[in-house]
């Protein structure tokens, strides 16, 4: 029981090194009051096809990692009390 532990512990803390890094190394994605101003359309060809990019690639894995962190935590808890 304590090599299983151990192991999810150490997956535990991988998986937060990453999400730390990914989320650190993404950029913002503010439009705030310069696109109501502007009159930026949201129908673009980029905005269809975001998630094909290396950004929405980087967004969905941050959101992944931060599920899998908390099921980690969890996991971790029941086992630790």
């Amino acid at each position: 029981m304590e090599i299983i532990k151990n192991i999810l512990l150490v997956i535990y803390v991988i998986v937060a090194v990453v999400l730390i890094i990914l989320t650190l190394i993404q950029s913002k994605e503010d439009s705030g009051v310069t696109s109501t101003v502007t009159g930026s359309s949201t129908n673009n060809f980029y905005n269809q096809n975001k998630g094909r990019t290396k950004e929405g690639r980087m967004k969905r894995l941050t959101i992944t990692l931060g599920i899998t962190f908390v099921i980690f935590a969890v996991i971790l808890s029941v086992f630790y009390i």
